[in-house]
């Protein structure tokens, strides 16, 4: 079996594309196609393209709308490391980056004029989400000079604007309709503040887990000596969220863990200010950077009274919101456009390989729902 794809990165991860008609043959289904390709269940994925992290082992799949207001839709899935699963129930921002540049890459999408703009939808979140990639000229320059906290080399420059991101998985902004909530883990209480925008996101003070806000490079020591808590809270608020029926059955990659704090009062020569501290965890392990669809979440709660975050924030003023991340200091913005909120960060996105993949032959079922409209 041989399987066209692509090998990109998108912002602070790696992703596999492909076209969803690349993935069909042989009928496979694929919740077993995805990780037999990416090498699951092994924490090494030796036997396949994943790259053993949970920011490295992402795939990005893309169709072409026949009509309608969009150029591309496509749907996100998070493919399991130590297990041979598939997560299809939240976007990844970062990895959305690729859509919209593999759009121009292949003819999907013809530039026009100095910045060319991409109206992508998620399927996974019925998210919209209007991706900017500047061609001077129309079209592509031929070196990306784009640069990003994070990654060490430049690729094209993509902005993200997600179109009225509040409430797209759950329904609202405040799931549980309140700005905090009281979690209970471990015989401690725990105040919590649950939002969904871009995706569901459960924050944490910093302070209750007993870190020092102050000292904000130490925090990953201690974050990870409490990983097992952290997990309790995140599936509780799965249940509250309305996610899950049961904490046991809460998915890994959604709702989001948080933990935030009020930035340092002094920061290195050099180092840019921040408006909030902030440590994600991506499958129970802390992130790298950031999940942007986390960041969406987290610039709505600091618009929001009651959140954690506006607490800290005092409730940002202006257009942009300043995340200090374990790779830098992220920065998002807000704007309104044709009626519409969007609310979005600038990444940058490369193409690494064009690939053939060759795999054994897996047999199977049809696709799951999430990509009912990619393989149409």
């Amino acid at each position: 079996m041989k399987i066209e794809a692509e090998w990109m990165r998108g912002g602070t991860s790696k992703c596999w594309v492909f076209e969803a008609e690349h993935l069909q043959k042989g009928g496979a289904s694929l919740d077993e196609l995805l990780p037999r390709l990416f090498g699951s269940p092994d924490p090494r994925q030796i036997d396949g393209v994943g790259g053993a992290t949970s920011t490295t082992s992402k795939a990005i799949i893309l169709h072409r709308p026949t009509a309608g207001d969009v150029d591309v839709e496509y749907t996100f899935a998070q493919v399991g490391i130590e297990e041979a699963g598939v997560d299809w129930g939240s976007n990844c921002g970062n990895g959305s980056a690729v859509v919209g540049l593999y759009a121009i890459e292949k003819g999907w999408v013809v530039p026009t004029g100095d910045v060319t703009r991409i109206v992508t939808r998620n399927t996974n979140t019925n998210q919209v989400i209007v991706q900017r990639v500047p061609t001077p000229a129309g079209a592509l320059p031929d070196i990306p000079e784009g640069q990003m906290p994070g990654v060490p080399f430049p690729g094209y420059p993509v902005g993200l604007g997600f179109q009225d991101p509040a409430g797209k998985t759950t329904g609202a902004l405040l799931p549980t309709g309140a700005a905090t909530d009281s979690i209970t883990s471990g015989g401690s209480h725990w105040t919590v503040s649950m939002v969904d925008a871009g995706a569901p996101v459960v924050m944490v003070r910093a302070e209750e887990l007993g870190l020092d806000a102050a000292r904000y490079r130490s925090w990953q020591a201690g974050v990870e000596l409490q990983l097992e808590t952290l997990d309790h809270i995140r599936r509780q608020a799965a249940v509250l969220m309305g996610l899950a029926p049961t904490a046991g059955e809460a998915a890994r990659a959604i709702p989001k863990l948080a933990i935030v704090a009020a930035p340092d009062p002094g920061v290195a020569d050099g180092e840019p200010g921040a408006d909030v501290n902030v440590m994600m965890l991506s499958m129970g392990k802390p992130h790298p950077a950031l999940a942007i669809t986390g960041s969406i979440a987290l610039t709505l709660a600091a618009r929001t009274p009651g959140t954690l975050l506006h607490a800290i924030t005092g409730g940002v003023q202006g257009t942009t919101l300043r995340l200090r991340t374990p790779a830098g200091v992220i920065e998002t913005w807000s704007e309104e456009h044709a009626g519409s909120l969007l609310v979005g960060v600038d990444r940058t996105a490369r193409t690494i390989a064009t690939t053939i993949i060759h795999l054994p032959e897996v047999s199977g079922s049809a696709a799951p729902a999430a990509l009912a409209g990619a393989t149409q």
